[in-house]
Order: structure tokens, then sequence, then C-alpha cells
């Protein structure tokens, strides 16, 4: 059994006391690290008659890695006016102890004199990483401990995430994807790079290449086609019209593209046939829309199952819609120290794939770490549903989310069928003025897809932007939205823009047409 090899993690206690805890909770429990590495921290001693200086640095004399964190505070300072923290640093380096330094933040104008002075010693001796969040700092330490257990033949290649993609190349890689990102992570969580910084150099900041080469999260995320290098990283999505599968399948889908891309799309199959709740205008010309499942619920079951499944496996990840329920299966298993009972309860985030998981948190695709299960839970609660329940069946960990029967629905429910098309014959009436009143009556025969008519039900009254009309609709992935949704509708004349003659304005907004008003009068009336 290979010995291992302890971590000393050392920072000034109070500032990193919930860092410092949740990078040995991590440790410990993956699956990979735990094998080799053991974190020892100064607060878990039992009380005792010896010297915390002593203590301290005899730790450091046992440690195969020091890891010091870094932040505004100096801390304690001894007679000499020296802090334990730089103590530790100065007899890991003087013992030639391997070295991991983190940085919180990147204003130093709030740190303490002798902090700076230490961040500066250190960095004119090795490489510093900066880090903003708990999840950046565990993942950086993750890319830093596989690098060493590499470089140090304690295991050949590395993670899956981590290792670099056989073939791909960073040609590979779509830089306009990687900007694209950088937009989305600076807007949502304030992430540290600035917009303009090379696509390579956001690539080395992620940890995301192995010797300049990109990993398969590189690819899986920022690939220009990640399914050439890993096919079953496709999400195949189906809907079933009762609750058994059965063939044909009415509706079958399978998505490639980034891992954005894939939960995007998923998710959007998802929303356009569950069954919408359109409320009244009374209030606003925006009438109330609400999904059967909540939007959230729908995203995070996907969301998971993609950055957390075994990539390794051959499968892929599957998204059945049943009458009665949501299945989602992702390829792998719980690992220990997860249980199915801990999803339920608060628990700390244990990622099996890091690097996966990193760049979707920056995105906003994940939230705060350990909550997702919980906060699905809670939102099916909020909306009368049953909650979520979750197991493990031939390899593969399973979220079935339960639907509303029918009669629970109430009110006026679009009820998605698998029928694309559907015929409306709708009944104009126009009146004019012109030598007498004139009544004229147009039949208007329109192929109206269920997309179109989510799209008419969501728009009613107001005059939205595209954006805004997505917002409504629940939708994440713009090509979906576009060509399955906004153009068909403009093309059959039940929308207009209201500056037509500048389609790609930003200014650019969207309401109904007369005709499209006349579809959406007759169809609230037929289905009231």
């Amino acid at each position: 059994m290979t010995t291992r090899k302890q971590l000393f993690i050392s920072s000034v206690q109070k500032e990193f006391a919930d860092d410092r805890r949740a990078l040995k909770e991590y440790v410990h429990g993956d699956p990979l690290l735990r094998r080799f590495f053991e974190v020892f921290l100064f607060e878990d001693l039992p009380a005792s008659d010896r010297r915390a200086d002593e203590v301290y640095l005899h730790e450091v004399e046992q440690s195969a890695i020091y890891v010091g964190l870094f932040g505004n505070d100096y801390g304690y300072e001894d007679a000499e006016e020296i802090s334990p923290t730089e103590r530790e640093f100065d007899h890991a380096t003087t013992r030639g102890t391997e070295r991991l330094i983190f940085v919180k933040g990147n204003d130093d104008s709030a740190r303490h004199p002798k902090m700076l002075a230490l961040i500066r010693k250190a960095g004119d001796q090795l490489i510093r990483r900066r880090f903003g969040t708990v999840t950046e700092l565990i993942t950086s330490l993750y890319a830093a401990l596989v690098q060493y257990l590499v470089a140090n033949e304690l295991i050949r290649g590395g993670p899956f995430d981590a290792a670099f993609c056989q073939k791909a190349t960073l040609a590979d890689l779509d830089d306009e994807k990687i900007s694209e990102f950088l937009l989305s992570a600076r807007r949502a969580r304030g992430f540290a790079l600035d917009e303009d910084t090379p696509p390579a150099a956001v690539l080395e900041h992620l940890n995301l290449l192995d010797n300049g080469r990109p990993s398969h999260a590189a690819v899986l995320l920022f690939g220009a086609r990640p399914q050439r290098f890993l096919i079953s990283s496709e999400v195949k999505c189906m809907h079933f019209h009762s609750t058994q599968v059965h063939k044909p399948i009415p509706s079958y889908h399978i998505y490639k593209g980034t891992l954005f891309e894939l939960v995007d799309q998923a998710v959007d199959f998802v929303m356009s046939k569950i069954d919408l709740w359109v409320g009244t205008r009374k209030d606003s010309p925006q009438a109330p829309v609400a999904y059967e499942i909540p939007r959230e619920v729908v995203s995070e079951a996907i969301v998971n199952a993609v950055a957390h499944r075994d990539y390794t496996s051959t499968g892929s990840v599957q998204v059945m819609l049943f009458s009665d329920r949501l299945e989602v299966w992702s390829p792998g298993e719980l690992r220990s120290p997860m249980t199915l009972d801990k999803l339920t309860k608060p628990h700390p985030s244990l990622p099996v794939n890091p690097l996966i998981a990193e760049p979707l948190y920056l995105s906003k695709y994940i939230e705060k770490a350990g909550s997702g299960t919980l906060d699905m839970i809670e939102l099916c609660r909020s909306v009368g549903l049953r909650p979520p329940e979750f197991r493990v069946d031939v390899g593969c960990f399973i979220v079935t989310i339960h639907r509303k029967q029918r009669s629970e629905t109430g009110q006026v429910t679009e009820q998605v069928t698998e029928q694309v098309t559907e015929q409306v014959t709708e009944q104009v009436t126009e009146q004019g003025t012109e030598q007498g009143t004139e009544q004229v009556t147009e039949q208007v025969t329109e192929q109206v897809t269920e997309q179109v008519k989510r799209l008419l039900l969501v728009l009613g009254d107001a005059i939205l932007t595209g954006n805004e009309v997505m917002l409504k609709l629940a939708l994440s992935h713009r090509p979906t939205f576009l060509y399955t949704y906004l153009h068909p509708a403009h093309k059959n004349g039940l929308i207009e823009m209201t500056i037509p003659d500048k389609p790609n304005s930003r200014k650019q907004k969207y309401r109904l047409t007369a005709k499209g008003r006349t579809w959406l009068d007759s169809h609230l009336k037929g289905a009231n």
C-alpha cells in the first residue's frame, strides 16, 4: 500500500478557516488524491504542552508539500516580529520542501505590508497562483497535486479531465468560444482575467493545458468539434408519450457540441415539451408564464450529469421525458464518501471532474458548492411537485423528477405533443369604412409548431427584445431559439421587427402582427 504524503496547509488561521477545511475535505474525499495525500491542519491537533512554533515547524519537516494560502492579513507576530505563516514558508524553503503558493485576490492595496513583502519574496522563488473563490482554490490545488504525482511517477498519465487529449492540438479549440466564456465569467463571477486575455493564457489559468497540449477538459469545454475526439460526450434526448420506453421513439435528438452547448440544448429540449401555464394580462401587457417543472430544476439535473459523469465510459448522458416524469441518466456511480442519503442533506462539493466543474461554476451553470440537489428538492416542493429521487443502476447515476398529472395543472396549460405541426384555421374579420362598412373574412391556415405557439403566448401584447423573449421561454441556447422559435414565427408573418430596416440592430424588438394577434386570441378563446 502506498504511504500517503502529508500536505501542510499554512495560512493565517482566522482569515482562511473555511478554505483550509474545504481543502482538507476535498483531498480526503477525492478517489485519487486520498490515495496519496493526507492533510495536516494545525487546528486539528489536540491540546499539548509543546510550544506551538515547535509543533508546526516539526510538521513542516514531516510534510512532502507545503501549501501556502496568502491573503490580506499577516497574522500574529513573535518576538522577532515574524508571523507563523512566514516562519513555515522559510522552514519549507530551507528544507527544500515542494511549495505551492496561492494568493487570494488581485488587489494588493488592502494587504498588510509584511504580507505583501512575503508574497513578493515567494514570487521571487516560485510561481504563485491567484484565486478568488474556494472553488478556484480547490481546482488549482487539484491540478498542482496531479502534476506532482505525474512528475514523481506516482501515477502515469493522470485523471481524465487533466490528461491531454490524444491527437488534439490548440488548433482544435475555438478561440471565439473561449472569448465568450471569458465575457460570461467576468459578468457572472467577476473572473479575474481581462477580456483581452489571449486564449492560451485563459487555458493556462484554468489549468486546462498539459505541457502546452489541450486536456480532455479543454476539448470538452472549448473544442470546435469535441465529439471528434470524445464521441460518447454527446447527449441523447428522448420524449415518450407514455410512462415506458417504446419504439419508435416519437422525438429523439442527439446533441453535439461543447459542454455549455450540450447543457443548453438538452435543457431547451425538455422545456419545449413540458406543460406551460400562461396567466392573464389584466395587470401587465406581459402575461405571467410558468412551467410545470422549474427550469432551474431541469438545468441542475442536466448540468450535474454532464459535469460529473464518468468520461471514460462509452455511454452517453441520456435525458428521457415521459408522461409522468423526467429521467436524467449519467454514466458513472457516486464516489465515496458521497452516498445517496447524503445528497438529500447539506454536504460538501466533491466534483468528479474539477477542471470541468470550475469553468461551469464561473459561468454560473453550477451554483454554490454542494447545494444543487438541495435546491432541486426545495424548488420542486415550492411548486407542488414530489421531491426528486436519486438512484444508481447499471453503472449510471439517475435523477428522476416527477411531473404533475394533467388534472393537477389547472387553468390554461399548453400540453406539448410530439405532433410537430398543427393545422390552425383562423377566422379573421376585418372591418373597414370605405363606402360604408365592409366585412372581410379571411381564412388563414398555418403550420404553427409548438415552439412558435409558445413564443406567441409569452409575447402577447408586449414588445420585447430577443433576449427578453428567451428569458420568458426559459431558453439558453441561442441557435435553438433563433431557428425553432423566432425565425419560423417571423417567416410566417406572426411577429414583426420594430426596426425592420436594421434587422441586426442592438435595439431590435419584436411584437405580434395582426395575423399573430388573431391567431393568439382565437387560441386563448379555445383554451378557455
